[in-house]
């Protein structure tokens, strides 16, 4: 029975560690840049888009077209980064438990 009281507990404290790295993610910006600096744009750890910054010299019309396609460069090199510090933040609460290949928590 103590066995099962001792898991409990492991159980709950687990949890909670995973609550505040959920609510440390939402708080957590990444930094996604593409075009030599040119554009940026920043996203909480769980994906939320906060801002995004382009450079003056790329607001003409004729480059409407390169705009977008860095802006979707630099989401998705903030998502690459967003998702390193999510799996960091979650190794800290699995106590480096081996996951497997895709498994990402919460289930």
């Amino acid at each position: 029975m103590k066995d099962i009281m001792g898991l409990m507990k492991q159980a709950q404290a687990m949890q909670a560690k995973l609550q505040e790295a959920q609510a440390d993610m939402e708080r957590t910006e990444v930094q996604g840049t593409s075009g030599g600096g040119m554009v940026t744009v920043s996203l909480t750890v769980k994906g939320d888009l906060r801002s995004i910054s382009v450079d003056p010299s790329l607001l003409k019309a004729d480059e409407k077209e390169i705009v977008e396609d860095l802006i979707v460069a630099a989401h998705a090199d903030a998502r690459r980064k967003a998702e390193v510090v999510a799996e960091e933040k979650m190794k800290g609460v699995t106590g480096g438990l081996p996951l497997p290949p895709g498994m990402k928590l919460p289930f």
